[in-house]
């Protein structure tokens, strides 16, 4: 959405917080006339050209407060939200609606999750809870259980948003969740997909950034299955020494790497010595998402 946008009006253009979380991404579309900014208060009234401002809205969603302030305005605002993402945050905003308490199982300083509270509107009554782990779910203390629900950041482990969510069942036996669970299929498929090559490697390398939620999690799973596990940003952030004594080395990334930052991790470990590339069986993602119509012509 970030290049069609310049293809069609040329830079700049402004995104609110990185478009994902991946240098490599971000520092192309710099490079070629995006500015990215954290506030809208850091964007001008009119850009160089006299025109108002043309913003995109991240990959992890917005506050409905940040979407009121860009209209008001008047920028010409394209929205990257994750439809996954936004899933949640009609689920939190029904809630909201309801006037029901609706527990958020997130990481507090992801914008995924300060944007899904943000979606929340308290003004019926009801309340909003964050929690990071299974000892916050024990912990918790709600009004009225039997008005009670919960959702959850996108990009979490599998295994461990299952055991809080077990823990709330436990606690709240009347707690309600989404028909379809909230982590997205992308970091389900490597997460599962990581299971399978840990068992089969002594060292993985993760591909992917160190602000990428997603990414963490999967190294932390393959560390957790036994496998040494270094989460990179590139080639270039390997150390030989890791390759010591290995015979078999997994390679995997985060949903936001770029498939020719893969491609470099393997063209350097194959520098390195004789080696068979062999790309493991999973889950073939069709799944495609419809540009908006402002910037389909």
């Amino acid at each position: 959405m970030v290049k069609r946008a310049l293809e069609l009006f040329g830079a700049p253009i402004y995104v609110r917080h990185e478009i994902v979380h991946n240098r490599h991404v971000v520092e192309e579309l710099r490079e070629q006339g995006v500015i990215f900014v954290e506030e809208l208060p850091e964007i001008p009234d009119k850009d160089a050209t006299g025109r108002p401002p043309i913003v995109v809205f991240s990959a992890h969603g917005v506050a409905r407060q940040i979407r009121r302030d860009a209209a008001e305005r008047g920028f010409q605002v394209f929205d990257a939200t994750c439809p996954l993402v936004t899933k949640v945050h009609m689920e939190v905003a029904r809630a909201g609606r309801k006037g029901d308490e609706c527990v958020l199982i997130g990481h507090s300083n992801h914008p995924e999750v300060q944007g899904t509270i943000g979606n929340f509107d308290a003004s019926a009554g009801g309340s909003v809870y964050l929690i990071e782990t299974v000892e916050d779910a024990h912990r918790l203390e709600v009004r009225d259980p039997s008005r009670l629900s919960y959702v959850s950041q996108t990009t979490l482990s599998v295994d461990d948003c299952g055991q809080i969510i077990d823990a709330l069942r436990g606690r709240f036996p009347q707690i309600t969740g989404p028909r379809k669970s909230d982590i997205c299929y992308a970091t389900q498929n490597r997460q599962d997909a990581v299971k399978q090559m840990a068992l089969e490697c002594d060292l993985m390398l993760v591909v992917g950034a160190r602000n990428s939620s997603n990414s963490n999690r999967l190294r932390d799973l393959g560390e957790r299955l036994g496998c040494q596990a270094h989460l990179i940003d590139s080639a270039a952030a390997i150390d030989s020494a890791w390759l010591e004594g290995k015979k078999s080395i997994g390679v995997t990334a985060g949903a936001s790497a770029p498939e020719s930052l893969v491609e470099e991790v393997i063209a350097w470990l194959r520098d390195r010595g004789e080696c068979r590339v062999q790309e493991l069986d999973g889950v073939r993602e069709d799944i495609t998402f419809s540009m908006p119509v402002g910037l389909r012509g």
